[in-house]
């Protein structure tokens, strides 16, 4: 449906929203169920506290996307190229992102369970005092990713490279690999105010 338009405060059920523009568009407080987005534009689009279940976001685009407070649960988001995605405070649950590239996502306090990110790139993403249980990356870069006071569970480092990463000393409850400890060596002891000698 090229010529669907979404407002606040809707309910949108088994629509298939193809090459939408959605540009600076209103929906937030809004439903969408079982939902198909392919191609659209989500340029500034305001989605906040918006609920996403059985969802579709396939080759979406734009800048500026807002998702503060949104839910997302059994969502799968394919090959995007977001940037600037304000998401703090929302809610994953099921949720599967692959492939793609998103700049400065902004996971600030979100609470994620049960997500998976595969052959992504994550650049700069912030996920500062989010609650993340079950999350794994799989084959994924993660430039300059944000951790500090993050509460973690179950969180599965080990497959992906992170590059630059901070607030080191709130990956408790994660894994990385062996190979990773050593990379990171020395970002490690420089955060814990470690000195090294030569």
């Amino acid at each position: 449906m090229g010529d669907t338009q979404i407002e606040p405060d809707g309910a949108y059920d088994e629509i298939r929203f193809t090459g939408v523009d959605l540009v600076g568009a209103d929906a937030g407080g809004s439903r969408f169920l079982e939902c198909l987005l392919d191609g659209a534009d989500l340029t500034e689009a305001h989605l906040k506290d918006t609920r996403w279940t059985d969802c579709r976001l396939d080759r979406v685009r734009g800048v500026g996307t807002e998702l503060v407070g949104a839910t997302l649960q059994d969502c799968v988001l394919t090959e995007a190229r977001l940037g600037a995605v304000a998401a703090y405070g929302s809610s994953w649950r099921r949720v599967t992102v692959r492939g793609g590239k998103v700049d400065y996502l902004n996971l600030r306090g979100a609470v994620l369970r049960e997500v998976r990110f595969e052959d992504c790139v994550l650049m700069e993403p912030d996920f500062a005092e989010a609650t993340m249980t079950d999350v794994t990356f799989d084959g994924c870069v993660l430039t300059a990713a944000q951790w500090s006071k993050a509460t973690l569970s179950a969180v599965d480092l080990s497959h992906a490279r992170l590059v630059a990463p901070l607030g080191l000393t709130s990956l408790r409850g994660a894994t990385i690999s062996r190979v990773q400890l050593i990379e990171l060596g020395d970002a490690f002891a420089d955060q814990l105010g470690i000195r090294v000698a030569d």
